[in-house]
């Protein structure tokens, strides 16, 4: 099996839980303190050795692709102020990873965006991260980067994983399978949103995937299900039914689904608290804000 240099990141949605925010700026620009959501997640793959990267976006997101093209206008007045380091980041990524893109004319699903990547992954093994999603996993391996080391003993494919409440079941993929590897399974259970009795476990998919290319023509043989979307849960089922062996990775870290209202401001806090320039006056000022919002319920 070929090395993995390949990723799509799906970016077509809409991002109506973020509403009316998300009509004006796509959700995957949504700040976390002053680096947009899309840049965590490139960045998560570049730690990885990822070469290319794939957006798939819809008409109107257009603003995805300007995250990491050149900017000469603006690197002229910051070199002249002495300023280029407030944009070193987003350099250093354009300078290791090539992007393109392609438009999902239809939006059926993360199953349908990702059939807009065949052409890009070529026959090769390619990974998938959602691109409103970030994870953290400290100072550990990278969560695509755990992936990656069950795709290289296994050379099949490969999903996160993390354990779920039951409240929780009904808005992810939950899988289920037998323990090969200490956190790694091999699914035998895959069912997409399950009502909790339902459910075949507490495993719930976790935004980052690692596929061989037959997932493609899967896709293809995939009818619409909940939503009229054509869920790759479903397709990943066909896959298996074809014979393909799928692992999955309890992985080490946290998700951030910061398309989700309550993530979005944990995430904000946790990551601003990390900030040493900040993160004392900021801890200062939430345990007052804190208290101020208790004693006004008790009013």
């Amino acid at each position: 099996m070929a090395r993995l240099r390949k990723a799509v990141i799906p970016a077509a949605g809409f991002g109506t839980r973020f509403l009316p925010f998300a009509k004006a700026v796509p959700k995957e620009l949504i700040p976390l303190v002053d680096k947009p959501v899309l840049q965590y997640v490139v960045e998560e793959a570049a730690a990885c050795g990822i070469e290319e990267i794939l957006l798939v976006i819809s008409r109107g997101k257009e603003s995805l692709l300007n995250v990491f093209a050149p900017a000469p206008e603006l690197e002229k007045q910051l070199a002249a102020k002495n300023r280029l380091g407030e944009i070193a980041s987003i350099r250093e990524l354009a300078g290791k990873i090539k992007f393109s893109h392609v438009y999902q004319e239809q939006l059926n699903g993360l199953g349908g965006a990702i059939l807009c990547a065949e052409k890009f992954a070529a026959g090769e093994p390619f990974a998938i991260l959602n691109g409103d999603t970030v994870m953290d996993s400290g100072s550990g391996v990278p969560v695509l980067g755990q992936l990656i080391e069950v795709f290289e003993k296994t050379s099949s494919s490969v999903m996160a994983l993390e354990k779920v409440p039951r409240e929780l079941f009904d808005r992810y993929g939950i899988a289920a399978g037998r323990e090969v590897f200490p956190g790694v399974i091999e699914v035998e259970q895959l069912v997409e949103k399950p009502d909790p009795e339902d459910a075949p476990g507490d495993l719930a998919v976790a935004a980052r995937y690692v596929y061989t290319p037959e997932l493609f023509d899967c896709i293809r043989h995939t009818a619409p299900g909940k939503g009229g979307e054509i869920q790759l849960p479903d397709a990943t089922r066909l896959l298996m039914e074809r014979g393909s062996r799928v692992f999955g990775r309890v992985v080490d870290g946290k998700r951030y689904d910061i398309g989700d209202k309550l993530s979005f401001l944990k995430a904000t806090v946790e990551f601003g608290l990390r900030r040493p320039e900040f993160a004392a006056n900021f801890s200062s000022w939430l345990v007052e804000a804190a208290r101020r919002t208790e004693e006004g319920k008790n009013v």
